[in-house]
C-alpha cells in the first residue's frame, strides 16, 4: 500500500509538471503570435520584434516571457499598461556582483551586450562574434591605434585573440580552431570563416564535423588533423586558432600582466595545452569538439622570457634573431680560421 501511495503522488507531481510546462509553452506562443510576426515592426516598432526560433533556443525561453515581464495580462496590449522588465540581477546575482567591479558597469547595461531574446552561451559564439559585440562601443580603428604603440603585429593579435581573453581576470585558456575558407589575406580586418552551408555541401550533407572527425568518435586525433590540413580536397580550407577563455568572467579591466608577452608566449600547464575545433551549426552557433592533446602550436608555449625565433611571426625580431645567431657562430669560425692561418708563426715563436 505504501508503494502504491508513493506511486500515485509521483504521478500527480509529474502531471502537474507536464501541465505547467505545457501552459508555459502556450504562454510563450501567445506572446510570439504578435511579437514573432514581422507586422509588429511597422511604424518604427522594430524593437518589439522577436525572432521565435532564436528565442526558443535560449534559457530565457524555458522560464517564460512573463517571468521577466510579470505585468503583462491577458488584456495586453489593449490595457495600455507598459510591460515591466525584470532586472538581470534577479536571476544572475553573482554575475552582476562581478560585473559591478569593472569599469564597464558605469557605461553599459547587460542588454547593451546581450540580447535577452537571442542570448547565446560563451562557447556557442565564435571569438570573432564576441569581438563584434565589443566593437558596438569600441571603434576598431581606435582600438588598433591604442594597441599599436606597444603590441607587436597588432593586426594579427586582434584577429587571433578575443578581447575578453586579455581584458578579463580569467586564467583558464585553451586554443579554439575555426575553419577558414578562401585565400588568406594578411591585411584583412577579419578572418573569413566558412559557413555551415558551405561545409555541409563539402561534407555531402553529412554532419560538418565529419570533414575532420572521420571516424565519428567525437574526438579529433592528430592523425585526423594532419589529414585535413594536407588533403587536396580541402585545399581551400584552413584552421585559424584563437586563444579563448575557458570560462566567461564579467569583470572587464586593463590588467598589468597582459602587457607581458610571456603571459601568452610561455610554457603552460597541461590544461593550457587543450584545444578544440569549433564547427558552425545551422542556427549560426558553434559546437566545439576536443582535439587530442599535442595539437597546440609550441609557438604559444615557448621558453619563458625568451623570444623563440619565428614563433610569433614577427619579421623584424626574426631577422635580428638570425643576425645574433649568425654572429655567435662567426666567433668560433673566425677564431679557428685565424688560428689555422697563423699556425706556422705560432710554431716558430
Amino acid at each position: 500500500m505504501a508503494l502504491k501511495k508513493w506511486y500515485i503522488i509521483l504521478c500527480m507531481v509529474g502531471s502537474l509538471w507536464w501541465v505547467a510546462a505545457l501552459a508555459q509553452a502556450m504562454e510563450n506562443d501567445d506572446c510570439l503570435g504578435c511579437h514573432g510576426d514581422s507586422f509588429i515592426t511597422e511604424g518604427g516598432k522594430a524593437h518589439l520584434y522577436i525572432e521565435g526560433e532564436q528565442f526558443s533556443k535560449t534559457s530565457h525561453a524555458d522560464v517564460g516571457c512573463t517571468s521577466c515581464h510579470s505585468s503583462v495580462t491577458e488584456d495586453h496590449p489593449d490595457d495600455g499598461v507598459k510591460p515591466s522588465k525584470a532586472s538581470c540581477e534577479e536571476c544572475h546575482p553573482d554575475i552582476q556582483e562581478t560585473y559591478a567591479q569593472s569599469k564597464h558597469a558605469e557605461n553599459a547595461a547587460c542588454a547593451d551586450c546581450h540580447d535577452p531574446h537571442a542570448v547565446k552561451s560563451h562557447h556557442a559564439l565564435s571569438g570573432f562574434d564576441e569581438n563584434r559585440i565589443c566593437t558596438t562601443c569600441h571603434d576598431r580603428a581606435a582600438t588598433y591605434t591604442s594597441h599599436d604603440g606597444w603590441l607587436p603585429r597588432t593586426d594579427l593579435h586582434l584577429r587571433a585573440v578575443p578581447c575578453i581573453s586579455c581584458h578579463t581576470v580569467t586564467d583558464e585558456y585553451d586554443i579554439t580552431l575555426y575553419i577558414e575558407r578562401g585565400p588568406r589575406d594578411e591585411r584583412a580586418v577579419a578572418v573569413n570563416l566558412a559557413s555551415h552551408d558551405e561545409l555541409s555541401e563539402m561534407a555531402g550533407g553529412k554532419d560538418v564535423s565529419t570533414l575532420i572527425d572521420e571516424d565519428g568518435d567525437g574526438l579529433i586525433s592528430l592523425t585526423e588533423l594532419r589529414a585535413f590540413n594536407t588533403s587536396d580536397a580541402y585545399k581551400d580550407l584552413r584552421l585559424w586558432g584563437m586563444m579563448t577563455s575557458e570560462a566567461m568572467v564579467h569583470r572587464y579591466d586593463i590588467l598589468d600582466n597582459r602587457w607581458d608577452c610571456t603571459f601568452c608566449h610561455a610554457s603552460g600547464s597541461d590544461a593550457m595545452q587543450t584545444s578544440y575545433v569549433a564547427f558552425p551549426k545551422a542556427d549560426g552557433t558553434y559546437e566545439r569538439m576536443a582535439v587530442e592533446k599535442g595539437a597546440v602550436l609550441d609557438a604559444l608555449f615557448g621558453t619563458p622570457d625568451f623570444y623563440m625565433l619565428g614563433a610569433t611571426r614577427n619579421d623584424v625580431l626574426s631577422i635580428l634573431g638570425l643576425a645574433i645567431v649568425a654572429g655567435g657562430m662567426m666567433v668560433p669560425v673566425v677564431h679557428g680560421t685565424l688560428r689555422y692561418l697563423t699556425r706556422k708563426n705560432r710554431r716558430h715563436h
